[in-house]
């Protein structure tokens, strides 16, 4: 873990985001669900995630999060995942952006397994 004992506390801010590309159209994946909207689950697990990144990665500060944001837009042939994570703290919150948008990512492709083995997550930065 890094010492961030000398450290100001500061507002911090972090953006994410990944892709899932897929050949399922999610609009009709929600009908199949017996109406669960896979794309509001997705983003309910993108914060759930964000919230637990100490308890997930190791060595991360475990932190009070601020806010937490996740979009997820469907296109034609991929899911847009963005996260935006805040905190008033002495590190970053890289991390819990990134695991936000993974953990979105990951519930989607969950929703999708069945229907499209190729799911994949793609360009997560």
């Amino acid at each position: 873990m890094v010492d961030v004992t000398g450290k100001r506390s500061t507002l911090r801010r972090a953006y994410a985001s990944c892709v899932v590309r897929t050949v399922v159209d999610i609009g009709a994946l929600a009908q199949r669900n017996d109406g669960v909207d896979p794309v509001h689950a997705s983003r309910l697990a993108g914060i759930q995630a964000a919230k637990q990144t100490a308890n997930i990665i190791p060595l991360c500060h475990p932190l009070n999060l601020n806010d937490i944001h996740v979009d997820i837009v469907a296109k034609s042939q991929c899911i847009e995942i963005s996260a935006t994570v805040a905190a008033q703290h002495r590190t970053g919150v890289e991390m819990e952006a990134l695991t936000a948008c993974a953990f979105a990512a990951l519930s989607i492709i969950s929703s999708l397994v069945d229907l499209d083995p190729n799911a994949q997550i793609d360009d997560l930065v």
